[in-house]
């Protein structure tokens, strides 16, 4: 079910972003006078269609991308014959450069246009909600394995980024800090001040997508006390309650949330001892572990959040420049990943990973937090200088703006051919790449991915 969930989510988000993407061409190419001869949502073959004047609207199988089909226009359908003839007037080669370039520009426009309305509309609704400095810094970080690797130690609490202050735990998580080796930390640690930096290639680390071998970074150490109790759980058995403190278990202490978590997994199916403090009194519970190291009980996290509710003027600015910031460190990844400072394999994700992303659950602030962020990504790659993407196009057009000279029909078609060409390569190693990612560890090596 929760296979069905993640793609049920990812055909609708993706459907979404490809017909906003693909009705932004064909307004523009309406408004100008221009034949729009198909408009599709999917690639072939059709599940449905319906003409509707000159342009026939379709909903097709496979629900990975879209296209619209203007007449006179050199793209995928390679249509030869039409292109073999004089130009009509109401075809795309017939209009002036500046119109064909609004029309190659029109998808990429709507796209940026509707993720920085997602964002805005989030923040607006939803607000934000962090983890301030001050209320991390009472207990310092909780370091994973992968933050131990490069100096980190738990209970550190952390001053500084780069030398400049910081005001949320999610501005230390930032991507950017994370891709460029040499940023580095200031962390107080037994009243000493320490300094932890970023080494080279630590993104590619961060970037893995399987989920059973997710590496963890850091975390804000929580303490907490039991929450809601499930029903004829390991926890409900023992007699814990909700608004209990588990002081500790088998002696070992358990103030804060990831020590409970340590000593649960270390005494999986095991039976415990648990000291628990109750309306100021300390109980003994005796309790038996379940296989996955739980009890069952909802924790309730000690660390006051803070919070924003922004007004429709501030969130607007709130929203595009989250917005804005997808774009950014796409670019910053794509330079890294062509300098070789990034492994394009680690970093890369096709439709399985999207599909992760969303998960198992349907909840729709993700669902339209991950459209909105798609919705950039899907602007950004349009827009690179690719033949066969929008990119390609507004390259060769805006050289025949300058030069005052238009690249002939048997360039463009071969143009057309080269970037097509790119193109499946490139899915077949994002699909192959999301295929492996999946595959034991053992495989991998053995496969030498």
């Amino acid at each position: 079910m929760e296979g069905l969930i993640m793609a049920a989510q990812m055909i609708l988000g993706l459907s979404i972003l490809v017909g906003v993407h693909e009705m932004g061409h064909l307004v523009a190419a309406k408004v100008f006078g221009m034949r729009v001869e198909q408009f599709s949502i999917g690639f072939p073959p059709k599940l449905f269609s319906k003409q509707f004047g000159e342009t026939e609207y379709s909903l097709s199988l496979i629900p990975l991308g879209g296209y619209v089909k203007i007449s006179g226009m050199i793209d995928e359908s390679m249509d030869k014959e039409q292109m073999n003839q004089e130009p009509q007037d109401w075809e795309f080669r017939s209009k002036p450069a500046w119109q064909r370039l609004i029309v190659m520009l029109g998808g990429i426009i709507v796209n940026v246009i509707m993720g920085i309305i997602i964002f805005v509309i989030l923040s607006y609704s939803f607000g934000e909600t962090y983890i301030p400095k001050s209320e991390l810094n009472k207990n310092g970080i909780i370091a994973y394995d992968l933050a131990q690797e490069i100096g980190f130690k738990t209970g550190d609490k952390i001053q500084n980024i780069n030398g400049q202050e910081f005001e949320r735990f999610s501005d230390l998580l930032n991507p950017e800090l994370m891709m460029n080796a040499g940023s580095y930390y200031t962390v107080v640690r037994n009243g000493q001040t320490a300094k932890v930096t970023i080494p080279a290639g630590f993104m590619d680390k961060i970037a893995t997508n399987k989920e059973d071998e997710k590496p963890h970074f850091i975390g804000p150490r929580q303490p907490f006390e039991v929450g809601q109790v499930m029903t004829n759980s390991p926890a409900d058995i023992a007699g814990l309650s909700q608004g209990d403190k588990i002081v500790s278990i088998n002696n070992a202490d358990v103030t804060f949330f990831d020590q409970l978590q340590k000593e649960l997994e270390d005494n999986a199916g095991k039976q415990v001892s648990m000291t628990v403090s109750r309306n100021n009194e300390t109980k003994t519970l005796e309790a038996t572990v379940g296989e996955d190291g739980k009890l069952g009980f909802m924790p309730v996290m000690g660390l006051k959040l803070a919070s924003i509710q922004p007004s429709f003027g501030e969130a607007i600015g709130l929203g595009t420049t989250k917005a804005f910031s997808v774009v950014w460190l796409n670019i910053q990844a794509f330079g890294k990943i062509f300098t070789g400072e990034l492994s394009a394999k680690k970093s890369l994700g096709g439709p399985i990973a999207i599909a992760q992303s969303f998960g198992g659950t349907w909840d729709w602030f993700r669902f339209w937090s991950l459209t909105g962020l798609l919705s950039m990504v899907l602007a950004f790659m349009n827009l690179l200088p690719i033949p066969a993407l929008d990119g390609g196009h507004v390259m060769f057009l805006l050289y025949e703006m300058i030069s005052g000279h238009k690249p002939s029909d048997k360039f463009m078609e071969v143009a057309q051919k080269i970037g097509m060409v790119m193109l499946l390569a490139l899915m077949v190693f994002i699909f192959a790449n999301d295929i492996i990612k999946l595959l034991p560890t053992s495989w991998v090596q053995w496969l030498g991915w």
